[in-house]
């Protein structure tokens, strides 16, 4: 085998380790969708089955994507994943993961109370637009918040972290360094914290669309679920920069236990 050859089946296996890592958040998304949604919800023209498809089919194009720019742009700026070493070297995961799964977990829990602490203090300023607050629970049953569970650890934890920490953090961190002139040592600070603002501030707005279904957006609730979600990312693209992708992914599952705790909670006050 050549080495353009190596070089093109090393990437090939790369990204299909990444995106088969991303694809059960998408089974847990298009799942949740298909119990969940009122069949008076469902588009005109769709039934409640299509719909589920579609979403799985738009989030695996999107993933896919991420993953294409991942596998390419993050060992070029030494954003560590220990998932394509593993399939370029073998190297195990788990035994590297281990040491950082404790900081990463507490990181993310503590996040997850800190963006509850900041959502009850910006209440005041959104209560007439939000009546619950959407980083609690709007779940009306039991039922919906367990079978939320999934799409939160699954698709929040691991598929987010590979649309937009690997996919567009490292594809900014890219840009940045080439713009930059390319040091030998990779990005520098500057450069990785833009990158890292930059990919948390596209992550807060893009929990827009989902939260304009439930009610009307204004300009306070806008900025306030930005803010929330922007922190959120500012912490994990930091632990991917400074630890790796995977510990990026546990923090974010790790995040939403809080979220999930709360949820049950209000539910069971109702």
């Amino acid at each position: 085998m050549s080495l353009t050859e190596y070089a093109s089946s090393s990437f090939a296996k790369r990204f299909g380790v990444t995106l088969l890592a991303g694809t059960p958040g998408i089974v847990a998304l298009s799942g949740y969708i298909y119990l969940t949604t009122p069949p008076t919800a469902v588009p005109a023209g769709l039934s409640l089955p299509l719909l589920a498809v579609s979403a799985g089919v738009n989030s695996l194009l999107l993933l896919a994507v991420a993953c294409v720019i991942g596998t390419y742009t993050a060992p070029r700026v030494a954003l560590p994943s220990y998932l394509l070493d593993w399939a370029r070297t073998g190297d195990d995961v788990w035994e590297r993961l281990r040491p950082e799964v404790g900081f990463a977990v507490g990181l993310g829990v503590v996040g997850g109370l800190l963006i509850l602490l900041l959502d009850v203090a910006l209440a005041p300023f959104v209560a007439q637009d939000l009546p619950q607050s959407a980083i609690g629970a709007t779940d009306a049953t039991m039922a919906t918040v367990l079978a939320y569970v999934p799409v939160r650890f699954l698709y929040g934890g691991i598929t987010e972290e590979l649309l937009l920490r690997y996919g567009l953090l490292s594809g900014l961190a890219f840009v940045g360094w080439v713009l930059t002139g390319r040091q030998s040592d990779g990005p520098g600070t500057g450069v990785m914290w833009v990158a890292i603002v930059i990919a948390a501030v596209l992550f807060g707005i893009g929990h827009l669309p989902a939260l304009a279904q439930a009610v009307d957006l204004t300009p306070a609730l806008v900025a306030r679920t930005i803010l929330l979600n922007a922190i959120a990312g500012v912490l994990f693209g930091w632990l991917y920069w400074q630890r790796s992708l995977e510990a990026a992914m546990v923090a974010h599952a790790a995040f939403h236990v809080p979220l999930v705790v709360l949820s049950l909670v209000q539910v069971a006050m109702l």
